[in-house]
């Protein structure tokens, strides 16, 4: 059917693994008409798991998207997975949405993924709603549920059904006051509703005080609960079973009446450059001005090529429309329009604002791609999502010989589908590393890259992603001549360095007086700087977090050239390292691991052994713990298998990247050992 921006609705189910997002999917297809029969993750039918991979192995890898039309409304509907090593496809379907519906299981309530996902969506600024599912099961505990995330999120978590006969059905709560519930009367509940909503709008509030509920207009509560949304102000909650279908109609009527449209809810965070700096810029949801809109998922199809989906902000895309990506000069014409459903693509005419879509065979999409179609919009782009940075690695090498050149192909490819999972050239080793958020990520595109591309690889584990820096300030200096008949070569520098705060990076500057290194030679010195920046100085890392300050130098009318400068910015840096107190810096991570509350005593133990600092433990419902802690990521080599051990199989955990920090003495010293006899043969 034919639709406008008002009528559409983008909806993510996130959440934890196992809290039934596949099967809400399926359910909610289902009953907007979309599919006959709901699919199964046991039988391998769902239309959102329909990767080999995904049907074998029972869960998500990647994000899936389908729509519905019901009851006057266009529902795009993302499911993501919900296993953090696949974090990445889950954040970026967060930057196609205005509403963020976290998944939480009726039996085991508030979890690790349940928390990641309500604060990802909350610093995205995204209207956030929570699905209670399965509380037909015979472990289910509504009222616990509702009062752990009403602890972990604040009382803005508020109920606008409440399950009814032990789960097997749901009555409103928010529209009417009327009955009772599994969770005691429902005008108790009514009532704390309809005063959160209306608490937010000073009109709606003069307007309850002097009226009461009756004296307010569908409108009036209507716009009043947009604005709660919004601002964070509720987080409503509804309770459903997928798998039987209980109140997944009522929550696809929660979709049309409340929910917020594209020109609803807060405005993209999109920005321009200007100068050196950033600027706001506010995309608006009107069909007839130019075209903007986001490229948030790449897939490489063998028989269809490189797919790319896409959120319209603001114009209308139609078949046939000229598009450029990003700044480019060139735009491509777009030639199919497809609504994608699972695994099909069905052809469309036109994309209208708010709306998703995706086209086929256009080589230059990327992830994040911005498509427009006026130069208007050059330099414009989302303000970037925070996603984990990949931890894990794997240097990885093709088994036949051959295959390099496939190999490096088809790693490309899988990096443009996940921006998680990253692929490196390590120069010092000439090694080809894989990073991900896991081991089970690495494995998982290790897999893709058999099934999918044909190339089978060998692999073993990487170095360590170790930096360098300095802890103090010093100068350096180096004159470098040279003359082998005819034009020589000569460029003299002297530069100071200091230590910035860790994240700083690297800061280059030009204090030059005089024009004793000419300007054109500055690029030069700062070359030869990077060119240490990325070898490193001291054991064969890169370096960082460092400000260079060239203050002198000399140069000669004749000899001076490019080469001279780069050379004598590389030594005169060296020279002022050596002198600057370097330091190795490990990266450290944030663990959180889950297991049985018997064997605490052993994860605590070994996490001692591995220079760890444990910050803190939760106990989690049914005899479950969770221990907190940073550790430098070279102790965790094997972790997965000593964990298993240590816990019978039971026990998990997850990795975020923290921060980094100076390696104790005596593993510097091993390092450097271990690079010297290397540097010396390559010298």
């Amino acid at each position: 059917m034919p639709y406008s921006t008002a009528s559409i609705r983008n909806v993510a189910l996130a959440g934890h693994p196992a809290a039934g997002k596949t099967t809400l999917f399926e359910a909610l297809l289902h009953a907007g008409g979309t599919v006959q029969t709901a699919g199964s993750i046991e039988r391998g039918t769902t239309l959102s798991d329909f990767d080999p991979m995904e049907k074998s192995r029972g869960h998500s890898l990647d994000a899936a998207i389908a729509s519905t039309d019901h009851g006057g409304i266009h529902l795009n509907l993302i499911d993501t997975p919900g296993y953090p090593d696949f974090r990445g496809p889950a954040l970026s379907a967060l930057a196609a949405v205005e509403t963020v519906l976290v998944v939480v299981d009726a039996d085991h309530g508030v979890e690790y993924g349940t928390r990641r996902m309500m604060d990802y969506a909350r610093e995205r600024k995204l209207c956030r709603a929570i699905v209670v599912n399965k509380i037909d099961h015979d472990g289910a505990d509504p009222a616990r549920v509702l009062e752990e995330l009403r602890e972990s999120f604040g009382p803005v978590c508020l109920p606008l059904n409440l399950p009814t006969g032990n789960g097997s059905g749901v009555v409103d709560c928010f529209g009417s006051s009327a009955g009772d519930s599994d969770l005691g009367p429902v005008a108790d509940w009514h009532q704390r509703i309809i005063d959160q909503v209306v608490e937010v709008n000073e009109t709606v509030m003069e307007h309850y005080l002097d009226l009461g509920e009756d004296g307010l207009g569908g409108d009036e509560l209507h716009d009043a609960f947009e604005q709660c949304l919004r601002e964070g102000h509720l987080v409503p909650v509804v309770f459903c079973s997928a798998r039987d279908g209980t109140g997944v109609k009522e929550l696809l009527a929660i979709a049309e009446r409340l929910f917020p449209h594209p020109g609803e809810a807060n405005p993209p965070p999109f920005e321009k450059r200007n100068g050196a700096g950033m600027v706001a810029v506010q995309a608006r949801p009107d069909p007839d001005a130019h075209v903007i809109a986001d490229v948030f998922k790449v897939v490489n199809d063998p028989f269809v090529g490189k797919l790319a989906a896409f959120r319209v902000y603001q114009g209308t895309v139609r078949r046939d429309s000229q598009l450029f990506v990003d700044d480019g000069k060139k735009p491509f014409k777009v030639g199919h329009l497809f609504k994608l459903r699972g695994r099909e693509h069905i052809e469309i005419d036109q994309a209208v604002p708010g709306d998703i879509a995706a086209v086929a065979k256009v080589d230059d999409l990327h992830f994040d791609a911005v498509l427009h179609d006026s130069h208007d919009e050059d330099q414009i782009h989302l303000a970037p999502l925070d996603f984990p940075r990949p931890m894990f690695g794997l240097a990885v090498s093709a088994t036949r010989k051959g295959q390099e050149q496939k190999l490096a192909a088809a790693l490309h490819k899988l990096a443009e589908e996940d921006p998680c999972f990253v692929v490196e050239h390590e120069a010092e080793t000439n090694e080809t590393v894989i990073r991900g958020l896991s081991d089970l990520h690495l494995r998982v595109n290790l897999e893709r890259l058999q099934e999918r591309h044909g190339v089978e690889v060998a692999s073993r584990p990487p170095r360590i992603a170790y930096r360098e820096t300095v802890s103090g300030k010093a100068e350096g200096h180096h004159r470098h001549k040279k003359q082998t008949g005819g034009a020589g070569q000569f460029g003299e520098v002297f530069l100071r360095i200091e230590p910035l705060p860790r994240g700083g990076g690297f800061e280059f500057v030009d204090e030059v007086k005089g024009g004793t290194i000419p300007g054109q030679f500055l690029p030069a010195v700062e070359k030869g700087v990077r060119q240490v920046l990325q070898g490193g100085a001291l054991a064969g890392y890169p370096m960082q977090d460092i400000r260079v300050i060239v203050y002198d130098g000399k140069h000669h009318p004749v000899d001076s050239k490019e080469v001279a400068f780069v050379a004598a910015g590389k030594k005169a840096f060296l020279d002022a390292v050596q002198k600057a107190r370097p330091q190795v810096l490990e990266p450290i991570v944030d663990l959180e691991v889950n297991a049985p509350e018997q064997h605490m005593g052993d994860i605590s133990g070994g996490l001692a052994s591995k220079r760890a600092r444990i910050n803190g433990t939760d106990a989690l419902r049914g005899g479950e713990i969770v221990v907190k802690a940073q550790v430098p990521l070279s102790e965790l080599e094997g972790y997965a298998a000593e964990l298993k051990s240590v816990t019978a199989g039971r026990g998990r955990y997850s990795l975020d990247f923290s921060h980094y920090e100076p390696v104790p003495a005596q593993v510097q010293q091993k390092l450097v050992d271990a690079y010297k006899p290397h540097h010396e043969e390559d010298g």
